[in-house]
């Protein structure tokens, strides 16, 4: 019986580190991020990386967020970029409201949601 409980208890011990481990989350990573004045509004690109696999997991959207963390934008990305990595997509037509000195951007997956990392960007009025 003891030799059971000796093996019984690192097998245990491997079970549960492996399932406190998440099973390859990847959030999508800004690589960078630009916002340009464009008339009255702006315009901000975003290039993206992901190890999107196909419709069933990729990149699908990011929000722009103001400097108290409400969105004032989001761009939806219509389809995985498998073979276009990284990649930039704009959103245009922007309004910020006066005085935005700083905007970040979040970014969203498909299968692990909102990512915890945002990217900063600074607004040259």
């Amino acid at each position: 019986m003891p030799r059971m409980r000796q093996i019984a208890f690192p097998l245990a011990a491997a079970l549960a580190v492996s399932v406190a481990v998440p099973a390859l989350a990847h959030e999508p990573g800004i690589l960078e991020a630009v916002a340009t004045k464009s008339g009255m509004s702006w315009r901000v690109d975003v290039t993206l990386e992901h190890p999107d696999t196909g419709w069933d997991h990729y990149a699908d959207g990011w929000e722009v967020l103001d400097a108290d963390g409400k969105r004032i934008g989001y761009r939806l990305l219509h389809h995985p970029h498998v073979n276009e990595q990284p990649f930039t997509r704009s959103l245009t037509n922007l309004d910020l409201p006066d005085g935005t000195r700083r905007i970040h951007i979040r970014a969203h997956c498909s299968v692990d949601g909102w990512g915890d990392k945002t990217f900063r960007v600074d607004i040259d009025p």
